[in-house]
């Protein structure tokens, strides 16, 4: 990350709405962006496959979730916020990976300006590429700045998306079998 043109481009942005970056209020503020930029955008250089290949044998191959994984990302099309809750779930194939990894993996594409669409599969994507797992699914529920402060105005509108892979893909039976663990 290039911090000095992230602080430049705060300056030029300050600039553009009419503000003056010299007044004692803003002095810092291009600074603490550019720092909050290297924490909100870190995923930016990471890979999944270094929170993934750390694996485990089992015998037992049943469903394995997490749910509720809050996660913070920022709409590429406004840059402005998206949170909510990711659920993942994966039959594994005889290697499962630690339960904190799952989270860790959501904040490495959350951690980037993206559309909530591509952030679901990507997770999906991660985990079938590097846990090569049965079957995944992922579902992710946001709600969106871009739909609450600006535009259609309207807080507390979800979206929902989900993407399935391997087995989950076909089998509705295990679909309906990840949506009721998610309501649970």
């Amino acid at each position: 990350m290039n911090a000095e043109k992230i602080k430049e481009a705060v300056r030029l942005f300050l600039e553009g709405i009419g503000e003056n970056p010299e007044r004692e209020g803003l002095l810092e503020t291009p600074d603490r962006v550019a720092r909050m930029c290297e924490e909100i955008y870190g995923g930016m250089g990471q890979s999944a496959k270094e929170h993934l290949s750390k694996q485990f044998t089992v015998d037992n191959n049943e469903i394995v979730m997490v749910k509720d994984i809050t996660f913070y990302s920022t709409c590429e099309h406004h840059l402005l916020p998206f949170y909510g809750k990711a659920h993942i779930a994966y039959i594994p194939n005889g290697k499962v990976v630690g339960l904190s990894k799952l989270a860790r993996t959501v904040e490495v594409y959350a951690r980037r300006p993206q559309i909530q669409e591509q952030l679901t599969g990507q997770i999906a994507d991660a985990l079938e590429k590097y846990i090569d797992p049965q079957g995944v699914m992922v579902m992710i529920e946001a709600e969106h700045m871009c739909m609450t402060m600006r535009g259609i105005k309207k807080p507390g509108s979800l979206t929902v998306t989900y993407a399935a892979r391997g087995c989950f893909k076909e089998d509705f039976a295990k679909q309906k079998m990840f949506m009721e663990m998610v309501k649970q």
